[in-house]
């Protein structure tokens, strides 16, 4: 039954990856674009990756996610994934300017410092997107949340994770960069999980407030899609910082 039921989404992917491909566009937060055939592919190269090894504060987070909420994925608890996710961006943007403010007489390195200010904002809106889409369809899907799970224990993680990270980056810069590619290796995963878990994703037609800022996708499981790879893309801009030189 398994078997069969993985050769019918392999020959809706197959029919995908064969259609025309189209321009590649940018994201309001600079991210690639993907058309629908490398869309599909980059979900596929998710799918066979092995994820990265969790550190146990990644592994924390991720647990008490399944406890609050379950570990089937819905809409709903990428929603609550999406609040915490621009916050470590936050802490190092708000760090860079502080460090601007010491090192600006250096110009390579205040250079340096500028240019991580505006990826750290770029990754921050992107983020934002991901919540303002991820909570339009979960209004649209006509759930009704409750104030307690989905308000007050978002917020309550929220603030614990960041101070997790701030004392993390205040510590070791490296430890907080570490937990950010924890995590988005995570969601990339989780996202494309979701896509697989719902052919019907891929015939549900997508219109969306945003997406003049965001990007307009014919269907549901190409815009999910795109929010796997986009946390892709910070999850290697965070493995990056892990092997640059430190910024101070």
């Amino acid at each position: 039954m398994t078997s069969t039921i993985k050769t019918a989404k392999d020959r809706v992917l197959d029919r995908l990856v064969a259609e025309p491909a189209h321009p590649v566009r940018l994201t309001a937060a600079e991210t690639p674009k993907l058309d629908r055939r490398a869309l599909v592919h980059a979900q596929r190269e998710t799918l066979d990756a092995p994820r990265r090894k969790y550190s146990l504060a990644a592994r924390f987070l991720f647990l008490t996610m399944d406890l609050l909420y379950g570990r089937r994925r819905t809409l709903a608890k990428f929603q609550v994934l999406e609040v915490v996710a621009r916050i470590p961006y936050q802490i190092w943007e708000n760090a860079a300017y502080r460090m601007l403010t010491r090192k600006h007489r250096d110009g390579a390195l205040a250079r340096r410092i500028q240019e991580r200010i505006v990826e750290n904002r770029e990754q921050q809106d992107n983020e934002e997107w991901h919540l303002l889409i991820t909570s339009e369809l979960v209004r649209a899907s006509g759930a009704r949340l409750g104030g307690f799970r989905y308000r007050f224990l978002p917020w309550l993680m929220a603030v614990g994770y960041y101070h997790t990270s701030w004392l993390l980056f205040v510590l070791r810069p490296k430890w907080s960069y570490r937990l950010n590619a924890d995590f988005e290796d995570h969601a990339e995963h989780e996202y494309a999980e979701l896509v697989a878990e719902h052919p019907e994703f891929e015939t549900t037609r997508h219109e969306s407030a945003f997406a003049t800022e965001y990007g307009a996708f014919e269907t549901m499981a190409d815009l999910l899609r795109q929010i796997g790879h986009d946390e892709r893309m910070h999850k290697q801009e965070s493995e990056r910082y892990l092997t640059e030189s430190p910024l101070a």
